[in-house]
């Protein structure tokens, strides 16, 4: 996969991205009746030059694509963006990306699209999907002028609406992974996070279609209802 994607931004290099149309790039899908057993979704996860998503920037994207009840290893998504100017000396120790990996990284742009493109509009998950979508979303409107809304889903909400009587000792990825007995490769890695939520997500999944969850629909509409739960326990 990852040399697929060299060579994709290779051609898109011949070309210009100024000339982008949006029309061109794949539509978003929304939540229906499609089973979850034909259904691909992305699991993402970034990296940032820290949490404030008006004033940092995503500096690496990694996400993962299960489709069919699998997360197949050759349909990932791992790139640094190539962004020098940015100042990371306060998270560089976090996610262990420096300057020389920013001026080596692939262009903003050229990456962005590839990720459009590989995505093929298909539903999101990330682990409290808030800031990943707002940091996605503001990035892909400064650099590209995209603006299309995805279907975005938190599997830190759709954890404990499926478990709910696990008991994590906390509520973090590092949580649910240590209670799921999941070994984490490498934390505050975008791939490596990408890939034990997509483990958490099919764990959850495949509990869920036991209990009578069958679609995508039905996936949102747990998610509903799980938050307002939450809602309520905050009275």
């Amino acid at each position: 996969m990852l040399e697929y994607i060299k060579q994709w931004l290779a051609q898109r290099r011949g070309g210009s991205v100024g000339d982008l149309d949006a029309d061109n790039l794949p539509t978003p899908k929304t939540a229906g009746d499609q089973p979850l057993s034909r259904c691909r979704l992305i699991v993402l996860d970034l990296e940032t030059t820290g949490l404030n998503a008006s004033k940092d920037e995503v500096i690496a994207i990694g996400a993962v694509a299960i489709e069919g009840g699998v997360i197949h290893l050759d349909d990932q998504f791992d790139l640094i963006l190539r962004r020098p100017e940015l100042d990371i000396r306060e998270t560089v120790l976090i996610h262990g990306i420096g300057p020389e990996a920013l001026t080596q990284g692939h262009e903003t742009e050229d990456a962005l699209l590839h990720l459009l493109d590989w995505m093929n509009g298909d539903p999101i998950l990330a682990y409290h999907s808030a800031f990943d979508q707002k940091f996605l979303e503001k990035t892909l409107k400064a650099q590209l002028g995209y603006t299309l809304p995805h279907l975005w889903m938190d599997v830190a909400e759709l954890l404990p609406a499926i478990f709910p009587k696990a008991e994590t000792k906390g509520k973090s990825l590092d949580h649910w992974a240590d209670f799921f007995g999941l070994e984490v490769s490498e934390r505050h890695h975008a791939a490596a996070d990408a890939m034990v939520t997509a483990e958490l997500t099919l764990i959850a999944l495949s509990t869920a279609r036991r209990s009578g969850v069958k679609t995508l629909k039905d996936v949102t509409e747990k998610l509903h209802y799980q938050r307002r739960l939450q809602n309520m326990h905050r009275f």
